[in-house]
């Protein structure tokens, strides 16, 4: 066409084209068959095939672009199922045993995905229906009928009312010497058909549903085991059984016997929604060092850090972080427990609040999370929880922090630049009445008892009680001694053998000066040898030293802190993580009750006015009720200050940008970060909307 525009060529050639159509089709009244339609290219000139192959072209455009549009616009992207997913631990499994779930975060991962429980947590951290298809809470709130789904065990038998019946037994059994033991206590279990089971309580409590999260054992693969095999039969193969969203497929160690790898596939059977990932790999890291070198290789997909350097070094544009909440906080505890051996400094009040002015939380907050979690001050955690917050503020401040133990008398000794408080006591005796020749008692067995210090004054040294000779003769020779003291003030030289106030004062000051018993504010913090316990502990020695306290730190391991610390409450100071559930009950932290191993209340602290709070809030099961129990609590606790609140930490979770459907953003254990795992995808499709 040359240099001929486009437009210009369709409008100078059209009539042509046109024309040439209606002609063909006028010579023939009918459509064109198959051998002319063959043939329609012969009868177009070189421009106007052009012509049509353009007009071709763009109708095909625009059938493929509405066609297009029209799929886009009436069709949505959707989670495939298909793909695998691989989680990066630190640790090897010991316990996969849902009711001997050790501190080990390990071993409680795993047996998140394996086993199910009546109840579990969902995304907005309620507690939904899992295994239970349906639960009937009577009036009273003591009895709870749940009713099962139609689920199946790994192994294709139906898990029944007998296998919740048999968990609970186990548990409440003190030969399994399960730690879940005291939680289930008291609750009888009884079988009213093969797909319902009743729970009776000796107690209405407000925190029973959150304990149906407990996983279900199978009764066909662990009735016959004796109980001290018990908690070490799930490390084998054959005992991995579970309902769980995921079944045990493989494991794969090393020479050494180290677990590098265990696999887990999709299980068909499962009674809920199928998991979208065919397999779950768990890969298992002897330290961060290791999991972090794994991360670069792009063999992890999943994994959490809780050294902040290395979380810093995370490539955020392969991996998305989620820090989420948990319901668990650190605490400075003061023992409050009377000691006879020697004196307690921490059961004075005002000591424990000048402590608690003197920490810098924000500092500790920096040092140990990140700065991903929160301050706290409350043991009841309003912000986690939507509670009121105290009304007592204990911010750091270190001007009343002084103040207060200047009041109580820890006063800076400006030599070591330590505090300590300076007690006079009063003595036993003390001489108070005129003594001459001829008394008799006490008072003369007394004087005679002081004279007799000084060999020189009272050479005889006899304790007789009477005021004879020999007395009067060691008192002439005491004034003389001392006559500055004694004759002079009164215009005498020689002694007058008789005790009247100046011998009085002079012999109370050599024979019944009690020395100053000084108190230093010192004393031990006592922390269990792990990050972040051992960095908090470390923080507040540096803040409670430059107030004036001599401060050391005890390191312990776990093992320890539960016999030694714990059981025995040998601590001064104790840095502990406490943790709370989705239904907030410190019941078992504070009530009385709990003072005495192996109750939880480690402190000691007593109160009648909280622990009437705290047996309300645990009975109500209405939430608005449990709320202001709670508040009263709160604010009772606080104005004795058993313990100083510190901080909790975020849970930091990374998951590759190419995994989708993660949606906690509370959750009461990491392990329960797999709470929804069967939700978790990385291949999508298109569906109709």
């Amino acid at each position: 066409m040359g240099k001929t525009n486009l437009k210009d060529f369709f409008q100078k050639e059209n009539n042509g084209f046109l024309k040439a159509l209606k002609n063909f089709f006028e010579r023939r009244r009918s459509l064109p068959s198959l051998y002319q339609w063959k043939h329609f290219f012969r009868a177009l000139s070189e421009k106007e095939k052009i012509f049509f192959l353009v007009l071709v072209s763009i109708a095909l455009g625009c059938g493929i672009f509405l066609s297009s549009n029209f799929y886009l616009n009436n069709t949505k992207i959707v989670p495939a199922y298909g793909g695998s997913y691989t989680e990066g631990v630190i640790g090897q499994p010991r316990f996969i045993n849902p009711i001997y779930l050790s501190s080990r975060d390990v071993d409680r991962d795993l047996v998140e995905i394996l086993f199910s429980g009546l109840m579990k947590y969902a995304p907005d951290g309620k507690i939904v229906k899992d295994l239970a298809k349906d639960y009937k809470i009577s009036d009273d709130g003591k009895t709870i009928d749940v009713y099962l789904k139609d689920a199946y065990w790994h192994d294709g038998k139906p898990l029944t009312a007998d296998d919740v019946l048999f968990t609970i037994d186990v548990i409440q059994n003190q030969q399994y010497q399960s730690p879940l033991r005291t939680s289930w206590l008291g609750v009888k279990v009884t079988k009213l058909s093969e797909k319902a089971v009743r729970f009776t309580l000796q107690k209405k409590t407000s925190d029973f549903l959150e304990r149906l999260t407990l996983k279900i054992i199978p009764e066909h693969i662990f009735e016959n085991i004796d109980p001290n095999n018990l908690p070490w039969v799930l490390v084998s193969q054959k005992y991995l059984v579970g309902s769980g969203p995921f079944k045990f497929k493989k494991i794969i160690q090393d020479k050494s016997g180290f677990i590098e790898k265990m696999v887990f596939e999709r299980n068909k059977n499962y009674y809920s929604k199928k998991p979208f990932f065919e397999e779950i790999n768990f890969v298992f890291c002897r330290d961060e060092e290791d999991l972090f070198s794994k991360i670069n290789k792009g063999e992890i997909q999943g994994f959490s850090l809780t050294d902040c350097n290395y979380i810093k070094a995370v490539d955020n544009n392969k991996f998305h972080a989620y820090f989420m909440s948990l319901p668990k906080y650190f605490a400075a505890i003061f023992n409050l427990y009377e000691n006879k051996e020697k004196e307690n400094i921490f059961l004075e009040k005002d000591l424990r609040k000048a402590l608690a002015f003197a920490v810098n939380k924000e500092e500790i907050l920096k040092k140990t999370c990140c700065q991903k979690g929160e301050i706290v001050k409350s043991p009841i955690l309003p912000d986690f929880f939507g509670f009121k917050k105290p009304s007592q503020d204990y911010s750091y401040n270190i001007t009343k922090a002084e103040n207060l133990l200047d009041k109580i008398g820890f006063k800076l000794n400006q030599t070591t630049k330590k505090r300590e408080k300076v007690i006079e006591k009063e003595p036993q005796f003390l001489f108070k009445d005129r003594l001459e020749y001829g008394d008799r008692g006490k008072a003369v067995q007394e004087l005679q008892k002081c004279l007799a210090k000084d060999s020189e004054i009272y050479p005889e040294g006899t304790i007789s009680g009477y005021f004879g000779k020999q007395t009067r003769a060691a008192v002439i020779r005491f004034q003389e001694k001392y006559a500055n003291e004694i004759l002079t003030p009164n215009g005498l030289k020689k002694g007058t053998g008789k005790v009247g106030p100046s011998t009085i004062k002079k012999l109370n000051d050599i024979c019944f000066k009690v020395p100053k018993e000084t108190t230093p504010l010192k004393f031990t913090i006592t922390t269990v040898d792990k990050f972040p316990a051992t960095e908090i502990a470390a923080t507040l020695k540096e803040q409670w030293q430059q107030i004036g306290a001599d401060v050391s730190i005890r390191e312990v391991n776990l093992s320890d802190l539960k016999t030694d610390v714990l059981g025995k409450r040998d601590f001064q100071v104790l840095i502990l993580g406490e943790s709370l559930e989705m239904i907030p009950d410190p019941f078992s932290f504070w009530h009385s009750s709990q003072k005495e191993y192996p109750g939880q209340d480690v402190s000691g602290y007593s109160s009648k006015e909280a622990d009437e709070f705290l047996e309300k809030a645990r009975e109500t099961l209405n939430e608005k009720e449990r709320e202001e129990n709670l508040e009263k609590f709160q604010e009772i606790l606080l104005a004795d200050m058993p313990a100083i609140f510190l901080a909790k930490c975020d849970y930091p979770y990374f998951l590759s940008s190419s995994i989708k459907g993660f949606a906690f953003k509370k959750i009461t254990q990491p392990s329960k970060r797999f709470s929804d795992i069967e939700n978790l995808y990385s291949k999508t499709k298109r569906v109709w909307k």
